[in-house]
């Protein structure tokens, strides 16, 4: 029987004869038992954080491990061909472990690597007291590293399985939470914190003094979700999903959110005590609904506290224009351009209470204009311009006009 190269098209182990073969791999297959305690100790010795489980026979799962690696290897020298592709579900299980534990793979493919040079040592041993050739146990590291390869492989996937796993479920538990915020799914209201705190608990969040909440417009169906950092809430899977900033005045704050955010157009509601999460909500929807009719700029996180007039005076609509009918009636009957001018010219009185060179400086026109047109409007609305209440709701309207574009 012709061996094959353990690791692609060997071409110095392929020659040996399968006697050399099968002699030394008889010799190691002999010492796998006391190699695998000897790796394992060693191990131990420079990793000592690292944990050891038991079986259900009450083995060490990482001896078992260490012992099925170095006999399927040997076996293969025998009866492989190809490189040696390992089938051990128990170096899945670490990476498992090692995901469902919060750690890194880096500790772990250390130990590997330690493991693989100790049982290369003693090969090597062993193949010089075989007489095997220094060519094939150049073969033979070869084959080894690319084994090692495949362990390593193992082991990423179940650190993958892991980590995805974990990802869902904390994202399960974050919803959980963001719902409970908001008040969603649950009648019963008498005791939001202690709700809050143990859906909290569970994904290690402190639940804040004041959070702000976010409506964000995705820049693409198939977007990923913008690194925010783990103690700003994201819900992603609506619509149009949700962000939660906990205490938004903390220095830098504003900045870490901002940078994440870049591309995406969002409103985010003014900050409140974590029982009043809806009514920020409340405020980022409108906002949100007022930068989707052009009214508020988009391409950014736009912030309500700066826009207050806005959503104030815009989202009314019908009540700002009933107003606007009642109190801008004495401009009906005068053409488009009038109109404009002469309701322009008044919100620069309204708003100053100066005279014509302050007036005119605003308008950028020239003062006598401003006084022809104040005698305009003096005749227009009589002593209505000088009673408060109505120069009030005059001032209301003619903002409004001014936020939706149709005055300067």
């Amino acid at each position: 029987m012709d061996t094959q190269a353990p690791a692609g098209e060997r071409a110095a182990w392929a020659d040996l004869p399968h006697r050399q073969v099968r002699e030394f791999a008889d010799r190691a297959m002999g010492e796998v038992p006391a190699l695998a305690r000897e790796i394992l100790d060693t191990i131990c010795r420079e990793h000592p954080r690292m944990p050891l489980l038991v079986d259900d026979s009450g083995e060490l799962v990482a001896l078992v491990g260490i012992r099925r690696a170095l006999e399927e290897f040997l076996q293969h020298l025998v009866y492989g061909s190809g490189s040696p592709q390992p089938h051990l579900e128990v170096f899945q299980d670490f990476g498992r472990g090692e995901g469902q534990q919060g750690r890194t793979l880096d500790s772990l493919q250390a130990v590997y690597r330690l493991g693989v040079r100790l049982a290369w040592r003693r090969l090597a041993e062993i193949g010089h007291e075989a007489r095997i050739p220094p060519p094939a146990m150049y073969d033979l590291a070869e084959a080894g590293f690319a084994f090692l390869d495949g362990l390593v492989d193992q082991t990423v996937r179940g650190y993958a399985e892991a980590a995805a796993r974990q990802a869902g479920e904390r994202l399960r538990l974050q919803r959980k939470l963001t719902q409970a915020l908001l008040g969603e799914h649950r009648p019963d209201r008498a005791h939001p914190l202690e709700e809050y705190a143990a859906h909290a608990a569970r994904i290690g969040w402190a639940v804040p003094q004041r959070v702000a909440v976010g409506v964000l417009q995705r820049p693409a169906r198939d977007c990923v979700a913008p690194a925010v950092g783990a103690e700003v809430l994201l819900d992603m899977e609506r619509e149009r999903p949700l962000l939660f900033v906990p205490d938004p005045g903390v220095p830098g704050r504003r900045e870490q959110v901002h940078r994440a955010l870049r591309g995406w157009t969002g409103a985010i509601g003014p900050a409140v005590p974590p029982p009043d999460a809806a009514a920020s909500l409340r405020w980022a929807t409108e906002a949100m609904g007022l930068i989707e009719r052009g009214l508020l700029p988009s391409g950014d996180l736009l912030h309500c506290t700066e826009h207050i007039d806005a959503l104030v005076l815009l989202p009314p609509e019908e009540l700002i224009g009933a107003l606007a009918d009642r109190c801008l009636a004495p401009l009906a009957d005068r053409g488009p351009t009038q109109r404009r001018r002469l309701a322009e010219t008044l919100l620069a009185w309204l708003e100053t209470r100066g005279g014509a060179p302050e007036i005119a400086a605003r308008l950028g026109v020239h003062p006598q204009t401003v006084r022809y047109r104040m005698r305009q409007i003096k005749e227009l609305w009589g002593d209505d311009v000088e009673d408060p209440d109505r120069r009030f709701e005059l001032e209301l309207v003619l903002r409004a006009q001014r936020l939706q574009g149709r005055l300067a």
